[in-house]
Protein backbone atom coordinates (compact mmCIF):
# COMPACT_ATOMS: atom_id res chain seq x y z
CA UNK A 1 0.00 0.00 0.00
CA UNK A 2 2.88 2.32 1.10
CA UNK A 3 4.60 2.04 -2.71
CA UNK A 4 1.08 2.70 -4.62
CA UNK A 5 0.53 5.51 -2.89
CA UNK A 6 4.21 6.30 -3.47
CA UNK A 7 3.59 5.77 -7.20
CA UNK A 8 0.63 7.70 -6.86
CA UNK A 9 2.28 11.01 -5.74
CA UNK A 10 4.76 11.11 -8.26
CA UNK A 11 2.75 10.71 -10.88
CA UNK A 12 0.15 13.80 -9.58
CA UNK A 13 4.15 15.34 -9.47
CA UNK A 14 4.34 14.77 -13.01
CA UNK A 15 1.26 15.89 -14.41
CA UNK A 16 1.76 19.38 -12.50
CA UNK A 17 4.91 19.86 -13.70
CA UNK A 18 3.75 18.97 -17.19
CA UNK A 19 0.65 21.63 -17.06
CA UNK A 20 3.04 24.46 -15.66
CA UNK A 21 5.57 23.49 -18.72
CA UNK A 22 2.33 23.87 -20.97
CA UNK A 23 1.27 27.00 -19.13
CA UNK A 24 4.69 28.44 -19.63
CA UNK A 25 4.46 27.56 -23.20
CA UNK A 26 1.07 28.68 -24.19
CA UNK A 27 2.05 32.18 -22.47
CA UNK A 28 5.40 32.22 -24.45
CA UNK A 29 3.51 31.80 -27.74
CA UNK A 30 0.94 34.14 -27.44
CA UNK A 31 3.84 36.62 -25.96
CA UNK A 32 6.32 35.58 -29.23
CA UNK A 33 2.79 35.98 -31.78
CA UNK A 34 1.42 39.20 -30.31
CA UNK A 35 5.15 40.43 -30.43
CA UNK A 36 5.60 39.71 -34.13
CA UNK A 37 2.42 41.00 -35.64
CA UNK A 38 2.84 43.75 -33.53
CA UNK A 39 6.17 44.79 -35.60
CA UNK A 40 4.28 44.71 -38.84
CA UNK A 41 1.82 47.51 -37.00
CA UNK A 42 2.22 51.29 -38.85
CA UNK A 43 4.88 53.39 -37.05
CA UNK A 44 2.94 56.83 -37.57
CA UNK A 45 0.65 55.47 -34.84
CA UNK A 46 1.86 55.98 -31.38
CA UNK A 47 0.96 53.41 -28.92
CA UNK A 48 -1.39 54.24 -25.49
CA UNK A 49 1.54 54.11 -23.72
CA UNK A 50 3.46 56.11 -25.51
CA UNK A 51 0.94 59.08 -25.69
CA UNK A 52 0.46 58.85 -22.31
CA UNK A 53 4.58 58.94 -21.23
CA UNK A 54 5.07 61.39 -24.23
CA UNK A 55 2.48 63.87 -22.63
CA UNK A 56 3.51 63.12 -19.00
CA UNK A 57 7.20 64.56 -19.65
CA UNK A 58 6.18 67.02 -21.43
CA UNK A 59 3.95 68.55 -19.13
CA UNK A 60 6.78 67.69 -16.43
CA UNK A 61 9.72 69.75 -18.26
CA UNK A 62 8.00 71.95 -20.83
CA UNK A 63 5.89 74.77 -20.41
CA UNK A 64 2.94 74.16 -21.53
CA UNK A 65 -0.31 76.13 -23.10
CA UNK A 66 -3.70 76.77 -21.02
CA UNK A 67 -4.95 74.64 -23.03
CA UNK A 68 -3.02 71.78 -21.57
CA UNK A 69 -3.11 72.85 -17.71
CA UNK A 70 -6.10 70.97 -16.76
CA UNK A 71 -4.94 67.55 -18.86
CA UNK A 72 -1.25 67.79 -16.72
CA UNK A 73 -3.35 67.91 -13.33
CA UNK A 74 -5.85 65.24 -14.25
CA UNK A 75 -2.20 62.90 -15.13
CA UNK A 76 -1.12 63.60 -11.61
CA UNK A 77 -4.25 62.97 -9.99
CA UNK A 78 -4.08 58.83 -10.01
CA UNK A 79 -6.88 58.32 -11.80
CA UNK A 80 -7.42 55.85 -14.69
CA UNK A 81 -5.64 55.32 -17.83
CA UNK A 82 -9.06 55.33 -19.97
CA UNK A 83 -10.62 58.89 -18.06
CA UNK A 84 -7.14 60.69 -18.94
CA UNK A 85 -7.05 59.55 -22.43
CA UNK A 86 -10.62 61.01 -22.84
CA UNK A 87 -9.57 64.29 -21.24
CA UNK A 88 -6.87 64.64 -23.43
CA UNK A 89 -9.09 64.26 -26.60
CA UNK A 90 -11.65 67.18 -25.66
CA UNK A 91 -9.12 70.67 -25.22
CA UNK A 92 -10.05 73.07 -22.33
CA UNK A 93 -11.83 75.96 -24.06
CA UNK A 94 -8.91 79.33 -23.65
CA UNK A 95 -10.88 82.24 -22.30
CA UNK A 96 -11.83 85.07 -24.45
CA UNK A 97 -9.55 87.61 -22.42
CA UNK A 98 -6.82 85.40 -23.27
CA UNK A 99 -7.29 85.67 -26.72
CA UNK A 100 -7.67 89.55 -26.82
CA UNK A 101 -4.55 89.41 -24.86
CA UNK A 102 -2.65 87.08 -27.56
CA UNK A 103 -3.95 89.41 -30.45
CA UNK A 104 -3.21 92.75 -28.64
CA UNK A 105 0.31 91.58 -28.35
CA UNK A 106 0.71 90.20 -32.02
CA UNK A 107 -0.47 93.67 -33.30
CA UNK A 108 1.97 95.75 -30.62
CA UNK A 109 5.29 93.64 -31.85
CA UNK A 110 4.35 94.50 -35.76
CA UNK A 111 3.99 98.17 -34.96
CA UNK A 112 6.69 97.78 -33.25
CA UNK A 113 8.81 96.11 -36.31
CA UNK A 114 6.93 98.90 -38.16
CA UNK A 115 8.41 101.73 -36.34
CA UNK A 116 12.15 100.37 -36.68
CA UNK A 117 13.94 102.83 -38.85
CA UNK A 118 17.35 101.45 -40.55
CA UNK A 119 20.42 104.17 -39.13
CA UNK A 120 21.64 106.78 -41.28
CA UNK A 121 25.12 106.46 -42.95
CA UNK A 122 27.87 107.88 -41.32
CA UNK A 123 30.74 109.13 -43.82
CA UNK A 124 33.69 110.10 -42.13
CA UNK A 125 36.37 111.80 -43.87
CA UNK A 126 40.11 111.98 -42.56
CA UNK A 127 43.12 114.11 -44.35
CA UNK A 128 46.20 111.80 -43.42
CA UNK A 129 48.58 114.55 -44.78
CA UNK A 130 51.44 113.76 -45.77
CA UNK A 131 54.74 114.97 -43.12
CA UNK A 132 53.68 113.31 -40.30
CA UNK A 133 55.76 110.91 -38.39
CA UNK A 134 53.23 109.89 -36.12
CA UNK A 135 50.42 109.35 -38.63
CA UNK A 136 50.19 105.64 -38.84
CA UNK A 137 50.23 105.87 -34.95
CA UNK A 138 47.18 108.36 -34.90
CA UNK A 139 45.45 106.60 -37.83
CA UNK A 140 45.63 103.24 -36.00
CA UNK A 141 44.25 104.67 -33.09
CA UNK A 142 41.39 106.44 -34.80
CA UNK A 143 40.46 103.12 -36.57
CA UNK A 144 39.87 101.42 -32.88
CA UNK A 145 37.85 104.64 -32.35
CA UNK A 146 35.84 103.96 -35.30
CA UNK A 147 35.56 100.03 -35.33
CA UNK A 148 33.16 100.63 -32.22
CA UNK A 149 30.61 102.80 -34.15
CA UNK A 150 27.52 100.69 -35.23
CA UNK A 151 27.19 100.48 -39.20
CA UNK A 152 26.41 101.48 -41.36
CA UNK A 153 29.64 103.82 -41.26
CA UNK A 154 31.96 104.51 -44.78
CA UNK A 155 35.69 105.95 -43.25
CA UNK A 156 37.69 107.81 -46.12
CA UNK A 157 40.77 108.55 -45.94
CA UNK A 158 43.30 111.06 -47.99
CA UNK A 159 46.74 110.70 -48.34
CA UNK A 160 49.53 112.18 -50.64
CA UNK A 161 51.14 109.92 -52.70
CA UNK A 162 54.06 108.40 -51.26
CA UNK A 163 55.83 105.28 -51.38
CA UNK A 164 54.48 103.62 -47.74
CA UNK A 165 51.91 101.31 -47.51
CA UNK A 166 51.78 101.79 -43.93
CA UNK A 167 48.08 103.69 -44.32
CA UNK A 168 47.00 101.04 -46.36
CA UNK A 169 48.10 98.07 -44.53
CA UNK A 170 46.22 99.44 -41.39
CA UNK A 171 42.88 100.37 -43.21
CA UNK A 172 43.01 96.46 -44.62
CA UNK A 173 42.63 95.22 -41.18
CA UNK A 174 40.49 97.38 -39.29
CA UNK A 175 37.55 95.78 -40.50
CA UNK A 176 35.83 98.90 -41.39
CA UNK A 177 34.30 99.97 -44.70
CA UNK A 178 36.60 102.03 -45.87
CA UNK A 179 37.77 104.34 -49.27
CA UNK A 180 41.32 105.09 -49.64
CA UNK A 181 42.26 108.21 -51.79
CA UNK A 182 45.32 109.65 -52.75
CA UNK A 183 46.36 112.88 -53.76
CA UNK A 184 49.19 113.76 -56.57
CA UNK A 185 49.37 117.29 -55.51
CA UNK A 186 52.52 118.67 -53.69
CA UNK A 187 52.04 121.47 -51.40
CA UNK A 188 54.27 123.65 -49.29
CA UNK A 189 52.15 124.24 -46.27
CA UNK A 190 50.13 121.62 -44.33
CA UNK A 191 46.99 123.42 -43.68
CA UNK A 192 46.91 123.81 -47.42
CA UNK A 193 47.58 120.34 -47.96
CA UNK A 194 44.74 119.23 -45.33
CA UNK A 195 42.49 121.44 -47.20
CA UNK A 196 42.84 120.39 -50.56
CA UNK A 197 42.29 116.65 -49.51
CA UNK A 198 39.43 117.35 -47.39
CA UNK A 199 38.13 118.80 -50.84
CA UNK A 200 38.85 115.55 -52.15
CA UNK A 201 36.73 113.96 -50.56
CA UNK A 202 33.57 115.84 -51.25
CA UNK A 203 34.64 115.44 -54.64
CA UNK A 204 34.38 112.07 -54.40
CA UNK A 205 31.23 112.11 -52.38
CA UNK A 206 29.62 114.11 -55.08
CA UNK A 207 30.58 111.85 -57.91
CA UNK A 208 29.49 108.71 -56.52
CA UNK A 209 26.38 110.68 -54.92
CA UNK A 210 27.07 108.99 -51.38
CA UNK A 211 24.01 109.89 -49.53
CA UNK A 212 24.89 110.14 -45.62
CA UNK A 213 26.04 112.63 -43.15
CA UNK A 214 29.28 114.31 -43.82
CA UNK A 215 32.14 114.48 -40.47
CA UNK A 216 35.43 115.79 -40.89
CA UNK A 217 37.38 113.49 -38.25
CA UNK A 218 41.53 114.38 -37.60
CA UNK A 219 44.02 112.42 -36.63
CA UNK A 220 43.87 114.16 -33.30
CA UNK A 221 40.87 114.01 -32.22
CA UNK A 222 39.36 111.95 -29.42
CA UNK A 223 35.78 110.94 -29.24
CA UNK A 224 32.87 110.11 -27.17
CA UNK A 225 30.93 107.21 -28.47
CA UNK A 226 27.53 108.94 -28.22
CA UNK A 227 28.73 111.41 -30.23
CA UNK A 228 28.31 109.56 -33.58
CA UNK A 229 24.69 108.09 -32.63
CA UNK A 230 23.77 111.84 -32.07
CA UNK A 231 25.31 112.69 -35.97
CA UNK A 232 22.45 110.54 -37.43
CA UNK A 233 20.18 112.50 -36.15
CA UNK A 234 20.98 115.76 -38.41
CA UNK A 235 18.58 116.48 -40.72
CA UNK A 236 20.89 119.45 -42.63
CA UNK A 237 23.36 120.65 -40.80
CA UNK A 238 24.42 120.47 -37.05
CA UNK A 239 27.10 121.84 -34.84
CA UNK A 240 28.46 121.29 -31.43
CA UNK A 241 31.12 122.62 -29.03
CA UNK A 242 35.01 121.17 -29.50
CA UNK A 243 37.55 121.43 -26.82
CA UNK A 244 41.07 121.96 -27.87
CA UNK A 245 43.35 120.89 -25.79
CA UNK A 246 47.08 122.39 -26.10
CA UNK A 247 50.05 120.52 -24.68
CA UNK A 248 52.21 123.25 -24.39
CA UNK A 249 49.81 126.29 -23.61
CA UNK A 250 48.23 124.03 -20.92
CA UNK A 251 45.01 125.31 -21.53
CA UNK A 252 41.67 124.56 -23.20
CA UNK A 253 40.13 125.97 -25.92
CA UNK A 254 36.47 125.82 -26.39
CA UNK A 255 34.40 126.46 -29.81
CA UNK A 256 31.28 125.80 -31.74
CA UNK A 257 27.59 127.21 -31.17
CA UNK A 258 25.93 128.38 -27.87
CA UNK A 259 22.42 126.46 -27.91
CA UNK A 260 19.07 127.26 -26.08
CA UNK A 261 18.14 123.51 -26.32
CA UNK A 262 19.15 122.58 -30.18
CA UNK A 263 18.29 125.95 -31.22
CA UNK A 264 22.00 127.73 -31.91
CA UNK A 265 21.96 130.91 -30.54
CA UNK A 266 25.42 132.06 -30.95
CA UNK A 267 29.03 131.33 -30.90
CA UNK A 268 32.31 130.67 -28.49
CA UNK A 269 35.20 132.56 -30.38
CA UNK A 270 38.44 132.26 -30.40
CA UNK A 271 40.66 135.24 -29.33
CA UNK A 272 44.45 135.80 -30.76
CA UNK A 273 46.14 138.38 -29.38
CA UNK A 274 43.45 139.78 -27.43
CA UNK A 275 41.52 140.73 -30.54
CA UNK A 276 38.15 137.93 -31.75
CA UNK A 277 38.57 135.98 -34.44
CA UNK A 278 36.54 136.94 -37.32
CA UNK A 279 36.61 133.88 -39.49
CA UNK A 280 34.04 131.46 -39.94
CA UNK A 281 32.88 130.26 -36.64
CA UNK A 282 32.43 126.59 -37.69
CA UNK A 283 35.62 124.79 -37.36
CA UNK A 284 36.36 121.85 -39.76
CA UNK A 285 35.37 118.91 -36.95
CA UNK A 286 32.11 121.08 -35.47
CA UNK A 287 30.33 120.77 -38.15
CA UNK A 288 27.95 118.38 -40.06
CA UNK A 289 25.74 118.03 -43.11
CA UNK A 290 23.87 116.11 -45.50
CA UNK A 291 25.80 114.52 -48.09
CA UNK A 292 22.87 115.69 -50.75
CA UNK A 293 24.14 118.97 -50.27
CA UNK A 294 26.89 118.33 -52.86
CA UNK A 295 25.11 116.57 -55.53
CA UNK A 296 21.96 117.56 -55.16
CA UNK A 297 22.50 121.68 -56.72
CA UNK A 298 18.64 122.46 -57.39
CA UNK A 299 17.96 121.76 -53.73
CA UNK A 300 20.23 123.46 -52.14
CA UNK A 301 19.91 126.41 -54.97
CA UNK A 302 23.53 125.55 -56.05
CA UNK A 303 24.61 127.29 -58.79
CA UNK A 304 25.89 124.49 -60.90
CA UNK A 305 27.19 120.87 -60.17
CA UNK A 306 29.35 121.01 -63.29
CA UNK A 307 32.16 123.72 -62.53
CA UNK A 308 35.15 122.44 -60.46
CA UNK A 309 34.48 122.48 -56.69
CA UNK A 310 37.94 120.80 -55.62
CA UNK A 311 38.91 124.02 -53.96
CA UNK A 312 34.85 125.48 -52.67
CA UNK A 313 33.33 122.36 -52.04
CA UNK A 314 33.89 123.23 -47.79
CA UNK A 315 33.46 126.65 -48.48
CA UNK A 316 30.37 126.78 -50.32
CA UNK A 317 28.86 124.35 -47.04
CA UNK A 318 29.53 126.69 -44.76
CA UNK A 319 28.12 129.71 -46.72
CA UNK A 320 25.04 127.65 -46.51
CA UNK A 321 25.02 126.70 -43.30
CA UNK A 322 25.55 130.26 -41.91
CA UNK A 323 23.09 131.52 -44.52
CA UNK A 324 19.78 130.06 -42.64
CA UNK A 325 20.77 129.34 -38.74
CA UNK A 326 16.97 127.93 -38.38
CA UNK A 327 18.37 124.99 -40.29
CA UNK A 328 21.54 124.50 -38.00
CA UNK A 329 21.01 122.06 -35.29
CA UNK A 330 23.26 121.79 -32.09
CA UNK A 331 23.88 118.28 -30.77
CA UNK A 332 23.33 117.18 -27.81
CA UNK A 333 19.84 117.95 -28.28
CA UNK A 334 19.46 117.49 -24.64
CA UNK A 335 22.24 120.14 -23.59
CA UNK A 336 24.44 121.55 -26.19
CA UNK A 337 26.66 122.87 -23.73
CA UNK A 338 28.17 119.26 -23.20
CA UNK A 339 31.68 118.24 -24.99
CA UNK A 340 31.67 114.94 -26.75
CA UNK A 341 34.86 115.98 -28.95
CA UNK A 342 38.10 116.83 -28.05
CA UNK A 343 40.62 118.01 -30.55
CA UNK A 344 44.78 117.13 -29.07
CA UNK A 345 45.98 120.22 -31.70
CA UNK A 346 49.14 117.58 -32.64
CA UNK A 347 50.91 119.88 -35.12
CA UNK A 348 51.52 118.06 -38.40
CA UNK A 349 55.14 117.27 -38.61
CA UNK A 350 55.80 116.89 -34.66
CA UNK A 351 55.96 113.66 -32.67
CA UNK A 352 54.03 113.72 -29.59
CA UNK A 353 56.88 113.09 -26.74
CA UNK A 354 54.32 110.07 -26.02
CA UNK A 355 54.86 108.33 -28.69
CA UNK A 356 58.58 109.90 -29.41
CA UNK A 357 61.07 106.10 -29.06
CA UNK A 358 63.89 107.24 -26.39
CA UNK A 359 67.40 108.08 -27.28
CA UNK A 360 69.56 105.45 -27.50
CA UNK A 361 72.37 105.91 -24.45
Amino acid sequence: MVSTAVAMGSSERSKKRVQLWKKAVVQFSLCFVMGFFMGFAPGGKASFFSTNAAALNQSQFSPQPVEMLHLSTTQNDGAGNSKTSSMAETPVEVPARSRELETADILQEGENEAKLVPRRLLIVITPAGSENPAGGVLLRRLAYTLRLVPPPLLWIVVESQTDSSEASEILRKTGIMYRHLVSKENFTEAAAEMEYQRNLALSHIEHHKLSGIVHFAALSNVYDLDFFDELRDIEVFGAWPMASLSANKNKVIMEGPVCDSSQVIGWHLKKVNNETETRSPLQISGFSFNSSILWDPERWGRPSSNQDNSQNSIKFVKEVALEDESKLKGIPQEDCSRIMLWNLNIPVGKIPRYHQRPTPL
